[in-house]
């Protein structure tokens, strides 16, 4: 076991964090994390000889303001586990995307893995995600991989997906404040994209920068942060059939 894990993870809505963070319990002593939906945190560069990457799928790929920050990582032949985490609908392209990033950094991947977290905009899909049941698969896999680092390191690891990627997902509304919005600023201080802002009392969201994370309603102390009901609405009809399905973590090493 490594004395410590450098993870590198994006999470708006928390989800992703706790995978990854069940992933490092399992293979080192100590975390030292590097927020990525972070506007002030600085991406410092890894020190050890492991980084763990956690994302989350966004309409089957990785956000792309999370692969531009991962882009700016130096491997150096260092080793990496890349972990992406979905909301149970699928992860389609989002684990090469995310695997040929760090390759392209100079990095080792090898050790990847497609986990499960409750959804963001529908919480009902995947409610409870990571359970007991994940948490101990996660942890075997761990395991796994401390094995492979000491028995057979070389090698990339092969992974679903298909390149040219998808297209990124469209966003055709912002989550709203309703009236009882007392303008704290929570919703602005969290996003990832600096796409919320107090302006002349009010708040303001905007779209180009959006990227539907739902790190504002997911943090919002008031709860008055929601999406406009007809898109929720549609999001509930889309993903409601889901609420029954468990999909189950794959490993790949």
């Amino acid at each position: 076991m490594f004395h410590t894990a450098e993870f590198y993870y994006f999470s708006p809505t928390g989800g992703t964090k706790q995978a990854g963070e069940l992933f490092c319990t399992g293979i080192a002593e100590q975390v030292e994390a590097v927020n990525l939906g972070s506007r002030e945190q600085e991406v410092k560069q890894p020190e050890g000889n492991l980084a763990v990457i956690a994302v989350p799928v966004y309409g089957g790929r990785i956000p792309a303001i999370a692969a531009k920050k991962l882009a700016a990582l130096e491997g150096n032949g260092k080793q990496a586990v890349t972990l992406a985490v979905y909301g149970t609908r699928a992860y389609e392209d989002a684990l090469l995307e995310l695997n040929q990033i760090m390759e392209q950094r100079g990095f080792q991947v090898i050790g990847s893995a497609a986990l499960v977290a409750r959804h963001s905009i529908v919480p009902e899909v995947g409610e409870g995600r990571p359970d007991e049941q994940d948490r101990k698969e996660i942890l075997e896999f761990a395991e796994k991989v401390l094995k492979k680092m000491k028995e057979c390191p070389e090698g990339s690891v092969k992974v679903p997906g298909n390149y040219p990627y998808k297209k990124e997902m469209t966003v055709a509304a912002t989550p709203v404040s309703s009236d009882s919005c007392n303008q704290c600023g929570k919703c602005s201080a969290v996003c990832p994209t600096g796409a919320v802002r107090i302006e002349a009392g009010r708040t303001v969201t905007e779209l180009k920068d959006c990227i539907l994370c739902m790190a504002c309603v997911c943090n919002c102390p008031e709860h008055v942060r929601v999406l406009p009901p007809s898109m929720q609405e549609a999001m509930e009809q889309k993903l409601g059939p889901l609420k029954s399905v468990r999909r189950e973590p794959e490993y790949f090493l």
